[in-house]
């Protein structure tokens, strides 16, 4: 079957839009092309910084005919209806239509036979149409045409035909553009034209021409040699792959050289030599492998092999760095030269969010909240109260200004400098922890209670002037800040009551909100956030919201009954072991174990039986039944029994819970599944005795309320 070759042979394409540009071609071709009913074998794109290229092979060289049939008026229709059914359907006289019949009589059918084109017309139609409706980021006109594309379009290369002959150019025309199968190869090295055929006649004559189509050839390349020129000279690549990336986008020959710098500007600190070399050049630096710090040296991509063996190259990526690390050392000792404390003012003139204050209050109330969770992580109070004031001080520095991605860390350098606490300076840099799913939480006390006061401020305060996440939108970064708060509390195995906490900060807000209510809606974020963190982990969801389910019942401030916290007045807050999202995920690892048991699998069944009659009985009598049951009413020895296990069972299971033994409490609630199972067998809970049948399903109640010091088990499935 035939092969397609496209080529669209432009200036050089931004590097940041490579990747999505090749997706976006061999989407749009291969959707069109199946579209027109030719069904391919497969696709596959290339870039280049001066062109995009498609190959799909194993394309139908016809579309299949197409019969397609149109129903028309029913027999014996005006002649009205008739008329303008053989307009639409293009017949000359009725007798050309057939007649089918249906449930509503006999309808005139017409049947029209489209003959297939072929393929390569079909593509001539295609192409046309992505180039002009191409989604490029950004995109521009030159000269006097109308063509937009992300920089000027030069030539166009289509073919199309089998392996065995002689493909044929698909004709068009775009904007005074002729499609053709002549290219040109590198700029400088091989900039004539030539001419190809199909793909791997392309691939071969590119390379001839000093140009690696595959961009991951080109990474790969590039990396290896690198890490060899490092090696060679007794050092180690700092690998970075968004770089490497980067780089292999900029060149279609790739040539790996080594430069260096003064060792003076070693005294800076690595990562601002690191930002300094890679914003401004794309480049490597390198280190020693026996002390980890960088090295006066840097590896370069060139895009041709020089004459000179890349001396003025080298020479010429020395100058420019030599000036730009002389800006960082001067932005550098500035700073040091300021305390952290002394740039605190300037917050008051920079205003954090138009309804939260300036940024200074934003850092008393971090201040303030980092002190009241230090006791609750182990940490130094008065050390976590001054880590939270300097902690934000860097973003006023020059080296923050110009690099703002080492925000935090040059905090933890000032904060060295001027000879801070360890742990106060860690957290300086800590606080911003985890930045995302793939990075590190923070481990010293100091840092957990800053990077928790940090993120919790930034969710009460937009929670309180209702911004939230909505769909696909977080402009706050509130989803990343919730998952932080979770991670932070589960791998730091924090027991203490989070939505406390919460309305707490809530109550000293000076937005006017109704505290609990508040509080309860943030945790429930939270707890989204943390059945998506237990479900990327392999947590059953049911088991999780069965868990979280049960953590919806709190404590009366007066009678110590459990209530819905959805019905609930101010007075009452939620037990402690239900709000802490470590004893969550306790639970639910317990209870995934026991469900794997036979002991387990039965009592489900046995407790969901209970609550589906109950369900079925309130929806009934209107009423739910609640309450201890009557001793005096229970008759049969089964359900004397079964009462005696409930009792039994929340007393232990209770006492399992209060020591954070859920293993103990799912042994306790297991012991219930003989009396369950052998009530169900010779019991009849809708006896004819009215107090009876109230009674014995406050005793199924019970059962379900047993659960509940573990789980709500009617949300489990199976």
């Amino acid at each position: 079957m035939p092969d397609l070759l496209l080529e669209l042979f432009s200036e050089e394409i931004p590097a940041r839009m490579q990747a999505r540009a090749a997706d976006d071609l061999k989407k749009m071709v291969t959707d069109r092309l199946v579209a027109a009913g030719l069904v391919y074998e497969g696709a596959r794109a290339f870039v280049t910084p001066r062109r995009l290229a498609l190959t799909v092979h194993g394309v139908p060289a016809q579309q299949p005919d197409v019969k397609e049939e149109r129903k028309g008026p029913k027999v014996g229709a005006p002649e009205q209806a008739i008329a303008g059914f053989l307009r639409a359907a293009g017949l000359a006289s009725i007798d050309q239509a057939k007649v089918q019949a249906d449930k509503k009589g006999d309808f005139y059918v017409a049947v029209t036979e489209k003959k297939g084109r072929p393929a390569i017309q079909v593509i001539a139609d295609i192409v046309p149409e992505v180039v002009r409706g191409f989604p490029w980021p950004k995109s521009m006109r030159w000269g006097s045409g109308r063509l937009n594309w992300v920089r000027p379009l030069h030539s166009i290369v289509a073919t199309f035909g089998p392996e065995t002959e002689e493909p044929e150019v698909v004709r068009f025309e775009i904007d005074g553009i002729a499609s053709g199968n002549t290219t040109r190869g590198h700029r400088f090295m091989a900039p004539a034209p030539f001419t190809v055929r199909r793909f791997d006649d392309y691939v071969a004559k590119l390379h001839d021409a000093k140009v690696v189509l595959d961009p991951a050839r080109r990474a790969d390349t590039i990396l290896h040699d690198a890490r060899n020129l490092a090696f060679a000279q007794g050092f180690e690549l700092v690998e970075d792959e968004g770089l490497l990336a980067e780089v292999s986008g900029l060149v279609e020959w790739p040539v790996v050289l080594m430069g260096s710098f003064d060792k003076a500007f070693l005294a800076i600190p690595d990562e601002v030599i690191r930002a300094t070399i890679r914003a401004n050049q794309k480049c490597f630096v390198l280190r020693d492998p026996q002390t980890a710090k960088l090295v006066n040296k840097f590896i370069l991509v060139a895009n041709e092999e020089a004459t000179d063996g890349g001396r003025s190259i080298v020479a010429g990526n020395e100058r420019v760095i030599r000036a730009r690390l002389s800006d960082a050392k001067f932005f550098y000792d500035t700073d040091l030269k300021t305390r952290l404390e002394e740039r605190l003012p300037k917050f008051s003139q920079i205003v954090f969010h138009e309804k939260l204050g300036t940024q200074e209050e934003r850092i008393a109330r971090i201040v303030a909240l980092a002190g009241e969770l230090a006791p609750l992580v182990d940490a130094d109070r008065a050390k976590a109260e001054r880590a939270a004031q300097l902690c934000k001080a860097d973003l006023l520095t020059e080296v923050v200004g110009e690099f703002p991605e080492l925000q935090g860390l040059m905090g933890k350098y000032y904060a060295e400098a001027q000879n801070e606490d360890e742990a106060v300076a860690h957290a300086c840099e800590d606080h911003y922890k985890p930045k995302g799913p793939d990075d590190l939480v923070p481990a010293d006390p100091v840092s957990i209670a800053v990077a928790l006061a940090d993120k919790i401020d930034t969710l009460v305060g937009f929670w309180a002037i209702d911004e939230k996440p909505t769909g696909s939108k977080d402009p706050y970064a509130l989803r990343r800040a919730a998952l932080g708060v979770i991670r932070i509390i589960l791998e730091s195995e924090l027991k203490f009551n989070l939505e406390l906490v919460l309305r707490d900060q809530f109550d000293k807000s000076k937005i006017r909100t109704d505290s609990v209510i508040k509080a309860s809606e943030l945790n429930d974020f939270l707890n989204e956030r943390l059945k998506v963190q237990l479900r990327e982990n392999g947590a059953r969801h049911d088991l999780v919201d069965a868990v979280i389910a049960a953590g919806h019942m709190v404590y009366h401030g007066d009678k110590g009954d459990l209530q819905d916290s959805g019905k609930v007045s101010t007075q009452l807050f939620r037990a402690y072991s239900n709000s802490s999202h470590l004893l969550i995920v306790r639970r639910v690892e317990a209870l995934g174990k026991f469900l794997d048991t036979d002991d387990g699998k039965n009592l489900l069944a046995g407790v969901k039986r209970a609550s589906n009659i109950l369900g079925i009985e309130e929806k009934k009598d209107k009423r739910s039944y609640s309450g201890a049951p009557d001793a005096s009413l229970l008759v049969e020895a089964e359900e004397k029994a079964l009462a005696s296990a409930v009792a039994a069972a929340k007393a232990e299971a209770s006492a399992a819970v209060a020591k954070e033994d859920f293993a103990g409490a799912m042994t306790a609630i297991a012991k219930l599944r003989p009396t369950v199972d052998a009530f169900f067998d010779k019991v009849k809970v809708n006896a004819d005795d009215k107090a009876v049948r109230e009674n014995r399903l406050k005793l199924l109640n019970e059962i379900r309320e047993a659960t509940r010091a573990v789980a709500d088990f009617s949300k489990i499935e199976g």
